[in-house]
């Protein structure tokens, strides 16, 4: 898929929330693009969520963290997350693996407790990411069926 026709499918996959929600997406997405710029952006417009994560292949299993949106909210995902140092609390989730961050807005990527768990997270994948070509997205999946993307009313 062009970058070209792989960017038009995330703006319809983008276009079925609320401006506000799509907004912050958008943002978020951009704010962690720019924090990783090797590696691959997964894309995948599932059935709960359009999630956007980030690897050091194109393999999903190697993806460490994502932010996620939903109809009246967007969620920065930690993949391995419960083995992170979390000091201020921030994590939620009680899986064996997973912990994530509801963001009140994009910029809460670049506060610094934010920050400080992204940069562990990446640390594992460091030498990969250094190592991998300039970041290039691709989607990897769009669900024939999928929850709404607005809340209900909308």
């Amino acid at each position: 898929m062009s970058t070209k026709s792989t960017e038009a499918q995330i703006a319809i996959s983008l276009a079925k929330y609320t401006p506000a929600i799509e907004a912050q997406l958008r943002q978020a997405r951009a704010r962690l693009r720019a924090k990783f710029p090797r590696g691959y952006e997964l894309v995948f417009d599932n059935y709960n969520a359009l999630v956007f994560g980030i690897s050091p292949t194109d393999r999903t299993r190697d993806s460490f963290i994502s932010v996620a949106g939903y109809p009246k909210w967007v969620t920065l995902f930690f993949l391995h997350g419960a083995g992170l140092d979390d000091p201020q609390g921030l994590l939620e989730g009680a899986g064996k693996q997973v912990r994530s961050i509801r963001l009140g807005q994009p910029s809460d990527l670049d506060s610094p407790a934010v920050a400080a768990l992204i940069a562990q997270a990446a640390l594992p994948r460091a030498a990969a990411l250094a190592a991998a070509p300039a970041l290039s997205t691709v989607v990897k999946m769009v669900s024939a069926k999928q929850r709404p993307r607005r809340p209900a009313g909308m």
